[in-house]
């Protein structure tokens, strides 16, 4: 055997060596919990009416009558109100998932634990043989056009436009790019155990509150994991968000402040007929910079919060409102505007970390809470006893029959057509109300 042969033979073993020490120090649990608080109203309904039903509709005509959006509000994705948790337990010892339990505190109203099963994804279909498929979709019509900032005017420079039947790949890259960042949390990873599942799904209610003692236990996972949570980490209240005036007029929104709420971030989107008749989605956002948004309307970090506070992108948390100004959305056949409150997170592990951890310090266990609130509501929808009909008429103007089912004139959508590379709104909106 050569000298080279073996250096190269020693270097692989010793690599290979660091690879498990590496493996062998991480966490012999990770535990995670998002915590959500989720409204939905549409002004002159009872919200519990707005849930579901007419809501759906609305959501459905928005999205160019895509079933997509009727099937979310179906699974509560997009509908539901209320409070709501996700937990997730990765246990280095067992890739293939353990059976774990999540015993909470008394104040949850959820009684004594919380069963934790491993997730087992389903294989994907993929629908038809290669000769059924369409490989190359024609390019679809019509436009995004982007807005952004609070005020009662439209500042210079918007809207920013993307032409489906013009740009390409690079550019729409460039209008789909995002100041938001990742903050992991529950991701429903296969192998790892979570809540709810099949075996326990009962419902969050409303007085549940988080605060007290909490331990996790399972095959592997370490009998120290146990945490504390305080008054800070608890649910955020629910957006109790307003919408006055019409889109003609500049609309007003404002929504009362929230104890622990660390920033907001507001964003509307409405449709209607573009110029060549192919229907044309406006967006705007509170950001003072040109933003999309829709990776912004979920988990944030506390460090990418303060990022996004300096750039401006999100509003202070002693802000209570926002104009949204005039003439963006007065052509719109219906807009709604959605609103996130990105509250605290819970950091613990053990052992703790040191003020000053070196670079190899590793704890025996770890577990975050991550917290938010969102809210929603109808713009230029007038105050007053025809409200519930004016919602079905902007449901039908939208493509939906006024409870859910969508109108053929609408599927020349743009957002109903994939574009690759390029992220579905309507996958990115599923986020919006919920997990």
């Amino acid at each position: 055997m050569s000298a080279s042969i073996r250096t190269v033979l020693a270097a692989c073993i010793a690599a290979g060596a660091f690879t498990a020490h590496a493996q062998n120090r991480a966490p012999a649990a990770q535990y995670w919990v998002d915590l959500s608080t989720t409204s939905m109203s549409i002004p002159g309904m009872p919200e519990e009416a707005s849930v579901g039903g007419t809501g759906v509709g609305l959501l459905g005509g928005l999205m160019g009558g895509n079933p997509g959006a009727a099937a979310m509000g179906a699974m509560g994705g997009m509908g539901g109100r209320g409070k709501s948790l996700d937990a997730e337990l990765h246990v280095r010892a067992k890739p293939a998932g353990v059976e774990g339990t999540h015993a909470i505190p008394a104040a949850m109203n959820m009684g004594p634990s919380l069963l934790l099963t491993p997730y087992r994804p389903q294989p994907a279909s993929h629908g038809g043989t290669h000769a059924e498929r369409n490989d190359t979709p024609e390019r679809p019509k019509g436009r995004i056009l982007m807005y952004w900032g609070c005020g009662d005017s439209i500042a210079a420079g918007q809207p920013r436009i993307l032409d489906f039947a013009k740009q390409n790949a690079s550019e729409y890259a460039q209008f789909f790019s995002s100041h938001a960042g990742a903050s992991k949390g529950v991701q429903n990873r296969a192998g790892n155990a979570l809540w709810p599942n099949e075996r326990d799904s009962k419902r969050v209610p409303d007085n549940a509150s988080l605060q007290g003692e909490h331990a996790v236990s399972g095959e592997g996972v370490p009998p120290s994991l146990k945490f504390s949570v305080s008054p800070e980490y608890d649910f955020l209240p629910r957006a109790s968000m307003t919408a006055k005036g019409q889109p003609r007029d500049g609309v007003q929104l404002g929504w009362p402040a929230m104890q622990h709420a660390k920033a907001y971030f507001l964003h509307a989107q409405g449709a209607a007929r573009g110029p060549d008749g192919a229907q044309d989605m406006i967006i705007w956002s509170s950001s003072a910079k040109p933003e999309n948004g829709w990776a912004l309307m979920s988990y944030q970090s506390p460090a990418q919060v303060a990022k996004l506070l300096q750039q401006k992108i999100v509003l202070q948390p002693n802000v209570t409102n926002c104009t949204i100004p005039k003439g963006i959305f007065d052509k719109a056949e219906g807009a709604m505007v959605n609103m996130i409150a990105y509250g605290p997170e819970l950091n613990v592990s053990h052992p703790p970390r040191p003020a000053k951890a070196p670079a190899d310090w590793q704890p025996e266990w770890t577990a975050r809470v991550r917290i938010k609130s969102t809210g929603m509501t109808m713009l230029g929808m007038a105050e007053g006893a025809n409200n519930a009909d004016s919602a079905n008429n902007a449901a039908g103007a939208h493509g939906t029959d006024g409870a859910g089912g969508a109108v053929t004139e609408a599927q020349d959508s743009p957002l109903s057509l994939p574009l690759p590379g390029v992220p579905n709104p309507v996958k990115v909106l599923k986020g919006l109300f919920g997990g």
